[in-house]
């Protein structure tokens, strides 16, 4: 089976790094702490003006696309994957946006860098714009891991997701989809499908 694995939100827990290193940077820039976990954008989950959540990305962006490590049992799972003979497909929408200028144009030098130093093996990595549906279709994906609720309802209408459960994406249920808490019960859910 083809599988899509997204990044942010799959591979690492995007959530919480937003929460640890957004309050840092609150604390650090004398803004107040408000944490709303029911939103995805940044902005809307720490109550950020979009300037402030570029200077929060400018600064910490590095650092987490470079040394934020993977979810637990994520390396082991898609390594098991791989072994079982499934092609994993790295679909993701990283891009330059809040790139110090030093790093900008760099995503795809250091994509593959991250995934190589956190032991995660993949058949081809995709960079998509803001629509990973049409991505999918055309690589013939058969199944996407995927976080975001917007990107989950889209990609479910013509192929399967497991839906990486996170405080931003609970409401999110329908045809297609099927909610996952860790990446064990990724393992356990492709097991029991019969694409």
């Amino acid at each position: 089976m083809r599988i899509g694995i997204d990044i942010d939100g799959v591979l690492a827990d995007i959530e919480r790094f937003i929460v640890d290193y957004g309050t840092k940077f609150c604390n650090e820039n004398n803004l107040p702490i408000e944490v709303n976990l029911g939103e995805y954008d940044e902005c809307k989950m720490l109550n950020l003006t979009e300037e402030q959540a570029v200077k929060f990305w400018n600064k910490y962006l590095v650092y987490y696309a470079t040394k934020y490590p993977v979810r637990e049992f994520a390396s082991e799972i898609v390594n098991k994957l791989k072994e079982e003979g499934h092609e994993i497909y790295i679909v993701t929408g990283r891009n330059d946006y809040g790139m110090p200028k030093e790093y900008i144009g760099k995503m795809k030098e250091i994509v593959p860098e991250w995934l190589k130093n956190n032991n995660i093996p993949y058949d081809k990595i995709i960079y998509t714009e803001e629509s990973k549906l049409p991505y999918c279709v055309g690589n013939y994906i058969e199944l996407m891991i995927e976080d975001w609720e917007k990107v989950v309802k889209e990609v479910s209408t013509k192929i399967p997701v497991l839906c990486f459960n996170c405080k931003y994406n609970e409401s999110v249920e329908g045809k297609n989809i099927t909610r996952v808490y860790s990446w064990y019960d990724v393992y356990s859910k492709i097991k029991e499908m019969k694409i």
